[in-house]
């Protein structure tokens, strides 16, 4: 699973383990998430996704035809999810080629909220590396693993998640227990 001790055998060519650094919104071997405002607000498990490289520059899709590179279509990361490099197996398709491969086949693609969007774009990017000698990475798989296994970036991330939410569900039970 993605949450077994990613943080072995991430090293850079010092061999120093590559630091995420959140002020600067670099997670290297991440993936990343935030909220889309509205949606986010009633459904707290759907956000925005993308990956970062080696580097921790995030690439995400942002809208049809584009894939932002270190400039999150809705705001900076709020939650993160460190994976391992070394749980790429594609030879050919190293982290950072596969992660560029999908973004530049991504840069041609209409972007649709339900069927290939922002977590398609990371999926696509974890089935061209083998990420965990695996091949069917896809967007409730993603969902699922961030929900459960992302780490929140600060508590402001975590209130900018969460805060929303539930002032929404304490307005709807108020008005219900009024009526």
């Amino acid at each position: 699973m993605m949450a077994d001790n990613p943080e072995e055998n991430i090293m850079d060519a010092e061999d120093n383990y590559k630091k995420i650094d959140a002020a600067r919104s670099r997670y290297p071997y991440c993936i990343v998430w935030t909220p889309i405002p509205v949606l986010t607000w009633l459904f707290p498990f759907i956000g925005h996704m993308g990956i970062a490289m080696s580097s921790g520059v995030i690439r995400d899709f942002a809208g049809p035809y584009y894939v932002s590179e270190d400039d999150m279509a809705f705001g900076r990361p709020t939650k993160y999810l460190r994976l391992n490099p070394a749980k790429a197996s594609s030879v050919q398709n190293s982290w950072d080629v596969a992660i560029s491969s999908a973004s530049e086949e991504y840069k041609h693609r209409m972007h649709n909220l339900f069927c290939d969007n922002c977590h398609s774009h990371v999926a696509m990017s974890l089935n061209m590396m083998q990420y965990e000698r695996s091949s069917s990475w896809n967007m409730v798989k993603l969902a699922f693993n961030m929900f459960i296994f992302g780490k929140f970036v600060s508590v402001g991330a975590f209130l900018k998640t969460w805060l929303p939410f539930t002032v929404v569900i304490t307005c709807i039970i108020l008005l219900f227990v009024l009526i």
